[in-house]
């Protein structure tokens, strides 16, 4: 980082044009830095030609691919907010999205041609219709389209940033919106700098991103360790042997992963495990969810001392850092804040003592200030005076480290006590039967709510009540009573997204079905 000061892909294919930008783990395909400059500086003048200016908007919709990256930076070239769509959304919900963020060009792939087929009216605000890799009805080929446009930068280059839509477990998504950068196209990423002193980011650096690259935390720190000069290594789709795979044969240094991803690598069998050699891993990051202490240790024994967490959320309103050490000494734990003050707030806003829970509030972050797209009243709900929120629960410990208990959305409400799923999630996710879990509340007449929770087992053949029963005991063999389900049900499949996200909201629905309100 000490050789350049200017931070951006074009800086590096300047002095290394012919090393790999990208990589991609199943395909093989390969994209130079000269190559993603190129395409970045093309689209770039395409998006001024159509009289985009910085500022205005743009929204991207494809699968993991070679182009993706460079398509993210040539919106980033042109000084545009961005929006990456999630690969896996509806025709409703993509145009939904298209239309809230006023994207003015859309690109999108062969592989969301019946998607984008319905957009119909979502498009008429649309100026440019790009799609990359092969024909889709009423769009233009992305590569003829950049082919008529020089490769060269455009005069007064400056940062840029995504905007990207929170996951909406109620109503309509909503876009994170933060402030406008002023700074020269370089110079202006606090997180590309984070990457370099917490995690060793550097031109020598192997990025291995196994999760969809749309994902906020994905696409962003494949930007920031573009920015230094690293390789990425994308995965097409996450498959746990395949990651295994790719660490060796890339000889990958860095990478990014949610716990379920830990879960599926660590229910391999011993002998696939062993065939793989992990000595290349130099830093494991690991976010966007609580990871099980039990799951965390096996990693360790697993990996060595390179895992690193964090917590911080697409808002950028605070970040909480845990290194291998501290998490050693203060296991469960996701950190101490290192660019802003925790506090933990009680329902009427009153900070709380050490070691109780409440809603996490960040104050004072350095990374950006966000505002939520067209809806100051969501905005304002994450607010206290200058303190804002993610929704999520936690407390503090005497040494300032943060520990996250749940999101307050998921809060069970039985018998007037409240409960956080979370911790009884951990615990049966330790069981060496259960590949996937969600834990929820569902309707009791006598208590307003109980908890279930609904497993996937490793081996389907076993669900049933004696399987049952094994697991509501090992679960009050760890934690009281009330915390343990008072039943369990059993899916070939939970529905999770490929980031690890969980759409529990889509269980919970299921047994609510009937129910006009969450009370009873």
């Amino acid at each position: 980082m000490s050789e350049t000061t200017e931070l951006y892909p074009g800086a590096v294919a300047a002095k290394t044009p012919d090393k790999p930008a990208v990589v991609m783990a199943g395909s093989g395909d390969i994209v130079t830095y000269a190559e993603l400059d190129e395409t970045a500086n093309r689209l770039s003048h395409l998006f001024r030609a159509a009289g985009l200016m910085p500022g205005d908007h743009m929204a991207f919709c494809m699968e993991n691919r070679a182009e993706y990256l460079p398509i993210m930076w040539g919106a980033h070239y042109a000084g545009l907010y961005y929006t990456a769509v999630s690969s896996r959304l509806t025709t409703e919900e993509l145009g939904y999205i298209i239309e809230d963020s006023g994207s003015k060009a859309f690109i999108t792939s062969p592989y969301k041609a019946d998607t984008v087929a319905g957009l119909g009216s979502a498009l008429n605000g649309v100026d440019v219709k790009l799609s990359v890799g092969g024909a889709v009805d009423g769009f233009d080929s992305f590569e003829e389209a950049i082919a008529k446009f020089p490769n060269a930068a455009l005069e007064n280059r400056s940062e840029a940033v995504p905007m990207l839509y929170s996951s909406g477990t109620t109503g309509r998504p909503k876009g994170v919106k933060p402030g406008f950068p002023d700074e020269p196209l370089g110079h202006g990423d606090p997180l590309a700098t984070m990457m370099t002193l917490l995690f060793g980011a550097s031109a020598d650096s192997v990025y291995l991103s196994p999760a969809p690259l749309y994902h906020s935390a994905p696409l962003r720190y494949c930007a920031s360790f573009q920015r230094v000069g690293a390789t990425i290594i994308v995965m097409e789709n996450f498959d746990a042997e395949g990651a295994l795979a790719a660490i060796e044969k890339h000889r990958v240094t860095h990478s990014q992963w949610v716990p379920t991803m830990f879960v599926r690598m660590l229910k391999l069998p011993e002998e696939t495990r062993a065939r793989y050699d992990m000595s290349s891993l130099e830093c494991v990051v690991h976010a966007a969810a609580p990871c099980p202490v039990g799951v965390k240790r096996q990693m360790f024994d697993w990996w060595g001392e390179v895992i690193h967490e964090y917590y911080a959320g697409t808002e950028g309103n605070g970040f909480v850092y845990c290194g291998p050490k501290d998490w050693l000494a203060h296991p469960g734990s996701v950190g101490k804040a290192i660019n802003c003050t925790v506090h933990i707030v009680d329902d009427d806003g009153q900070e709380v003592p050490i070691g109780e829970e409440g809603t996490i509030y960040f104050e004072g972050s350095t990374l950006q200030t966000f505002e939520y797209h067209n809806d100051p009243e969501k905005t304002q709900g994450a607010m206290l005076g200058d303190w804002s929120t993610l929704g999520d629960i936690g407390k503090l410990d005497e040494d300032g480290f943060l520990y996250l208990t749940d999101r307050k959305a998921n809060m069970i409400i039985s018998g007037g006590v409240n409960i956080y799923p979370q911790e009884t999630e951990n615990v049966l996710t330790m069981h060496p039967k259960v590949r996937d879990v969600a834990v929820f509340g569902v309707p009791n007449t006598d208590f307003g709510e109980e908890v279930k929770a609904v497993v996937q087992p490793v081996e389907m053949g076993e669900a049933g009540e004696a399987l049952e029963r094994e697991l509501i005991a090992y679960c009050r063999e760890h934690l009281a009573d009330v915390k343990c389900p008072r039943s369990v049900d059993f899916r070939e499949e939970l529905p999770r997204h490929p980031t690890g996200k969980l759409y529990k909201r889509l269980l919970k629905d299921e047994y609510w079905k009937g129910h006009e309100t969450r009370l009873l």
